[in-house]
């Protein structure tokens, strides 16, 4: 369950406002660039499909949750407007993201055919995608090695606040769902996870690709690249493949994994641009 001294913080902060970081801002590689360029360019519709799934069923709520829910609508709020700033910035590097836009709006439409309880039970499963990815993006810095300073603290900061957050959609389907059965239940929210997963893996691949095509990066050494990169160095979808498999288990809370040391060690004003050593990896 989630912890009852858990701390939600909104955190307003801006980054990169004043500098124009260079195009290939992480290390040099587009590969690396490409694969967060292309997350980042979902997050602005994404995190407001959020918003609006969540708020959808927060009447009634218990006190605690309530306050939760606020606190989470306004971390997004936030985090859509720090990665619309940062995709502008993808944009000024003459990149065209059009396609990668029109992916998301795609399947945030269909979603929205579905009734709004099979849309919080897609925004539970796109949360806790988020929160293992900002797990392992804040246990392991070298993720973010050789980044531009400012992106890296956009991209820590947000890790942070999606790790804080990481039960609200969680509590507010169980809420929303307390009349249903503990199979019906499972058996829901499992199926929406395999299903998130397939358009998450493919049109984020398909958005990465677009990227690398525009920067003249096609065909083996693209692909090649790309799969190098997730899945063996640094190897971040690798690396989250068991917490992702833990949604599958009967009983399952993204509080069972209690991660906030990460975000006591990253949230301080100069830390989150700035992590001295990874701990230590079960991987």
């Amino acid at each position: 369950m989630t912890p009852t001294d858990l701390t939600i913080t909104p955190r307003d902060r801006r980054f990169g406002r004043d500098r124009r970081a260079e195009r290939h801002w992480l290390n040099g590689d587009p590969i690396a660039t490409a694969f967060f360029n292309a997350l980042s360019i979902t997050f602005p519709r994404g995190e407001a499909f959020f918003i609006e799934s969540v708020r959808a069923f927060r009447d009634g709520v218990p006190a605690q949750l309530a306050r939760e829910i606020a606190a989470f609508i306004r971390q997004e709020v936030v985090h859509s407007r720090e990665h619309l700033a940062f995709n502008r910035q993808v944009t000024d590097h003459g990149y065209d993201v059009s396609q990668l836009d029109a992916d998301v709006t795609m399947v945030l439409d269909l979603a929205r055919q579905r009734p709004p309880i099979m849309s919080l039970a897609a925004t539970m499963a796109l949360e806790h995608f988020t929160a293992i990815l900002a797990h392992e993006l804040l246990r392991d810095p070298r993720h973010l090695d050789g980044a531009d300073p400012d992106i890296a603290a956009l991209w820590r900061w947000h890790a942070i606040e999606e790790i804080e957050h990481k039960g609200v959609a969680h509590d507010t389907w169980v809420h929303a769902t307390r009349d249903w059965s503990r199979v019906r239940r499972w058996w829901v929210k499992s199926v929406m996870m395999l299903i998130v997963t397939k358009h998450f893996l493919h049109h984020r691949a398909r958005g990465m690709m677009e990227l690398l095509r525009q920067d003249g990066v096609t065909g083996v050494a693209a692909w090649g690249g790309l799969l190098r990169y997730a899945l063996v160095r640094p190897g971040i979808l690798r690396r989250v493949a068991l917490p992702w498999l833990g949604y599958f288990l009967p009983g399952f809370h993204p509080w069972a994994v209690d991660d906030r040391d990460l975000i006591a060690r990253a949230d301080t004003p100069y830390a989150a641009a700035r992590q001295d050593a990874p701990l230590p990896s079960a991987a």
